[in-house]
C-alpha cells in the first residue's frame, strides 16, 4: 500500500513499525457544538482507511481523541450559564450518534483531553527539563514551548519560521518569542472555576497541542504509524505536535495523512464562520445516511469537496442505482457470501486509497451484473453480486449490511412501511387481475407521489424509496 505523506510531500510505501500491526491517531473534534458534514468527512475517510487495512489483514489500533475543554467551550459555558462539561457532553452525544448512523466503526479507544492531565504534566515537565519550554515570567501559571529551540520547526507544513510575523497587537508579553505556543494555560478569573486543574505551575488547563502528543503517546507509544487529520490542522496544530514530541525525545508519527476539506462556496465549512450543514439538514432533503456516506467517500480523500445540494442529490441517485442492482440480484440468486475484492479494486485502494477509482470498478461490475440480469445468467449475476458486495463492504456501503437494512434509527419504521406498501401492492394486483387498469395505475401513482418506486419483476413487484 502507498499513501501520501505530508512530511515528505510524496506518495510512498506504507511500512508499519511492527509487521502486521498498525497504530493510527486521528485528531478528533473539539465538541463546542454539534458536528457538521465537513467533520463527518474526516470520520468517513479514516474509517475507509481503517476498513481497508483490516481487510488486508492488519491488526489496527485506532485512537480518535475528543477535545472537551478549550476557549470556545468555556466562552459558551459563561454565555449560557452552564457547566463547560455539560456543553461538551451534549455535543459529543450528537457526534457519537452521527458516527453510528454513518456506519463509522467505533475507535479502539476515544480519549478525552480532560482525562489525561497527568500525562500532559509529565510531557511538559520533560520539555522544561530539556530546555524546550519555560513557565511564564509573570507567574500567572502559563507554560510556553520555546519554538526557536527546535531546529526542525516548520518542516511538516513548509513554513519558514523566519517568515512568520508577530501579531499586530504585540502578542502575549510573557512569551520569550512571539512564535512560542502555550503548553499550559494558567487559570483566569473570568473563566469557569471548574475548568482548571492543579499543576506544578499553578491551577490551569492544557493548551490544545499538548493534548494530542500526550494522548497519542499514552495509547500508541513513543512512535506510531499514522497520524491523521484535516489539512487545516497541518499548521499550527500538527507542526506544534511534532515540535513538542520530538523535543521530548519521542520519534512520534512515521506517516502523516491529511484529508482535504469540504467547502461551502469559497470557504471551508466552519462553525466559526456559521456556514455549516449538519446531518439533520441533509436528512430533511430526503437524503439517507448511507447516501451521505457515499457522497463523502466517493472523492479521493485529498480532493476538496465543493458542497452543493445538487451534487449531494446526484450522489444519492448514483448510490440508489448500486442499491437497486444489489436488491434485484439478491432476489434472484440470494445474498451470497462476499469474499475477495477484484484485483483492480485492490490496486485502486492500495494507490493512496483512491476511492474514486475503486468506486468506478464497482459501477463497471454493476454494468456487467445488469447485463447478466437481462440475460437471466444466474452465474453472471452471482459473480457480479458477490464482487460488488465485497467492494462495498470495504467501503462501509453494502446495502445488505444490517446498519442500512434495519440497524439504524432511520430504519425503525421500515417494517410498518413495508406492511403498508405490501397492502397497496395487493390492491394493485387485485385491480390488475380484474383488468381495472385505471385503479391499478392510481395505486402506483399514489405510491410514487409518496416517494415509493414500484418495479415489476419476474419475481413480482418490488419497491424502493426514491428515484431510480
Amino acid at each position: 500500500m502507498r499513501l501520501y505523506d505530508t512530511a515528505t510531500r510524496s506518495v510512498r510505501d506504507f511500512v508499519p513499525k511492527t509487521p502486521g500491526q498498525v497504530g493510527i491517531y486521528l485528531c478528533g473534534l473539539t465538541v463546542q457544538s454539534v458536528p457538521h458534514i465537513g467533520h463527518l468527512r474526516s470520520a468517513v475517510n479514516y474509517d475507509v482507511l481503517r476498513r481497508w487495512l483490516l481487510h488486508t489483514n492488519y491488526e489496527v489500533t485506532f485512537i480518535r481523541n475528543v477535545t472537551d475543554v478549550d476557549d470556545k467551550i468555556l466562552d459558551k459555558a459563561v454565555a449560557q450559564g452552564r457547566p463547560f462539561w455539560s456543553i461538551a457532553f451534549a455535543n459529543k452525544q450528537v457526534l457519537d450518534a452521527n458516527y453510528r448512523d454513518l456506519n463509522v466503526l467505533p475507535p479502539t479507544y476515544e480519549p478525552l483531553a480532560t482525562a489525561h492531565i497527568p500525562e500532559m504534566h509529565e510531557l511538559i515537565t520533560t520539555l522544561i527539563e530539556r530546555g524546550h519550554a519555560y513557565p511564564a515570567a509573570g507567574g500567572n501559571g502559563d507554560v510556553y514551548f520555546d519554538v526557536p529551540s527546535y531546529a526542525g520547526y516548520g518542516a511538516l507544513s513548509g513554513q519558514n519560521p523566519d517568515d512568520m510575523r508577530p501579531p499586530s497587537d504585540g502578542g502575549e508579553p510573557d512569551k520569550r518569542d512571539y512564535r512560542d505556543f502555550a503548553l499550559w494555560k494558567g487559570a483566569k478569573a473570568d473563566e469557569p472555576a471548574d475548568a482548571s486543574w492543579p499543576s506544578p505551575w499553578g491551577h490551569g488547563r492544557p493548551g490544545w497541542h499538548i493534548e494530542c502528543s500526550a494522548m497519542a503517546r499514552r495509547y500508541l507509544g513513543d512512535e506510531f504509524d499514522i497520524h491523521g487529520g484535516g489539512v487545516d490542522l497541518t499548521f499550527p496544530h500538527h507542526e506544534n505536535e511534532i515540535a513538542q514530541s520530538r523535543s521530548a525525545g519521542l520519534p512520534f508519527a512515521r506517516h502523516w495523512v491529511h484529508h482535504a476539506l469540504l467547502n461551502l462556496g469559497e470557504a471551508k465549512m466552519s462553525k466559526s464562520l456559521g456556514n455549516v450543514i449538519d446531518l439533520d439538514s441533509v436528512r430533511a432533503m430526503g437524503i439517507r445516511d448511507v447516501e451521505v456516506r457515499y457522497y463523502l467517500a466517493t472523492p479521493h480523500y485529498r480532493s476538496r469537496i465543493d458542497y452543493s445540494d445538487d451534487a449531494l442529490r446526484e450522489a444519492a441517485t448514483a448510490y440508489r442505482r448500486i442499491e437497486g442492482f444489489v436488491q434485484r440480484a439478491a432476489e434472484i440468486v440470494g445474498p451470497g457470501r462476499p469474499k475477495d475484492v477484484p484485483p483492480a479494486f485492490a490496486a485502486a485502494m492500495n494507490d493512496d486509497l483512491n476511492t474514486s477509482a475503486a468506486l468506478a470498478i464497482v459501477h463497471d461490475t454493476i454494468r456487467e451484473g445488469n447485463t447478466a440480469l437481462a440475460a437471466n445468467d444466474e452465474a453472471g449475476i452471482r459473480g457480479a453480486l458477490t464482487a460488488v458486495r465485497a467492494m462495498l463492504g470495504v467501503l462501509g456501503l453494502d446495502p445488505l449490511d444490517e446498519i442500512w437494512t434495519g440497524g439504524s434509527a432511520q430504519s425503525d419504521l421500515k417494517p410498518v412501511v413495508d406492511a403498508l406498501v405490501k397492502l397497496a401492492l395487493e390492491q394493485r394486483a387485485q385491480a390488475r387481475a380484474r383488468k381495472d387498469w385505471a385503479a391499478a395505475d392510481s395505486v402506483r401513482d399514489q405510491l410514487k407521489n409518496a416517494g415509493i418506486q414500484v418495479e415489476d419483476t419476474p419475481a413480482g413487484p418490488r419497491w424502493t424509496v426514491g428515484e431510480h
